[in-house]
């Protein structure tokens, strides 16, 4: 029996890595989109060059309503599922002065970034205690935030609000899903060169080599999908509610 996972927003970037190493780690997975569209189908082509186990599951995180329907379909595909990679994520409408943000851009933030992450794993974790699980098998869910969970970025403050609420949920689930030997575990990506930051991503590539970060370069999706494919392995045993610092060392208090 093999494991099985959704990766949220996982059609591009730091979500299809994920779902490419866990494909190679034996998983068989499921990749979320927003839309059934030519960039989920073309994810869904890497895909299955891997040989792994492999469905298009192309649904709005932020449709609560959704979630539980959605769930039972990839488990219909692909056998009971063991892991929730919660990685869709937005950005900021407009970067800029924090006395600026709107409304429309807080509630995107917070709507996609928190809310959709908390129900969905409330809708997994519901999945995995109905049921008897293969004790063999490891469980978890694991949260992409961000490391602006910890350290502001004053031009974008409703994008770090949203995810330090996601860390928070993070805690509480790890909390809750322990005893049930259900692991959690919040990554937060540093800087990393995605879609998302690629208007900056080049001054941060400067900036890292001048010290920003410990380790001289920026990172990249498939490291942060290696770390993800480690946790829903259970490479660290005997771990959960863990904050992995995927960072090169960035948040490093230092003189």
């Amino acid at each position: 029996m093999r494991q099985v996972a959704l990766v949220t927003g996982s059609s591009r970037g730091i979500g299809l890595a994920a779902a490419q190493a866990l494909a190679q780690a034996g998983f068989g997975v499921a990749i979320n989109g927003p839309v059934e569209d030519d960039e989920l189908h073309g994810a869904i082509g890497q895909m299955q060059a891997l040989g792994a186990p492999v469905m298009a599951a192309a649904f709005d995180v932020s449709d609560v309503a959704s979630h539980a329907a959605n769930l039972a379909l990839i488990e219909e595909r692909l056998g009971p599922l063991t892991t929730l990679v919660n990685n869709a994520g937005v950005g900021v409408l407009q970067r800029g002065d924090l006395l600026d943000v709107t409304e429309a851009s807080w509630d995107r933030c917070l709507v996609v970034n928190a809310r959709a992450l908390f129900f969905l794993s409330q809708a997994f974790a519901r999945r995995l205690l109905a049921r008897e699980r293969n004790a063999d098998l490891f469980h978890s869910i694991i949260n992409v935030t961000s490391s602006n969970a910890m350290a502001v970025a004053v031009q974008r403050a409703e994008y770090c609000a949203s995810k330090a609420a996601a860390a928070m949920v993070s805690k509480a689930f790890a909390v809750r899903l322990g005893s049930e030997n259900i692991a959690v575990y919040d990554v937060q990506p540093g800087l990393v060169a995605t879609d998302m930051t690629a208007p900056v991503i080049e001054t941060y590539r400067r900036r890292a080599a001048d010290g920003l970060t410990l380790l001289p370069r920026v990172g990249t999706p498939e490291d942060m999908g290696h770390i993800i494919a480690v946790l829903a392995s259970g490479g660290l045993p005997y771990t959960t509610g863990q904050v992995i610092s995927a960072d090169a060392g960035m948040l490093v208090p230092r003189f």
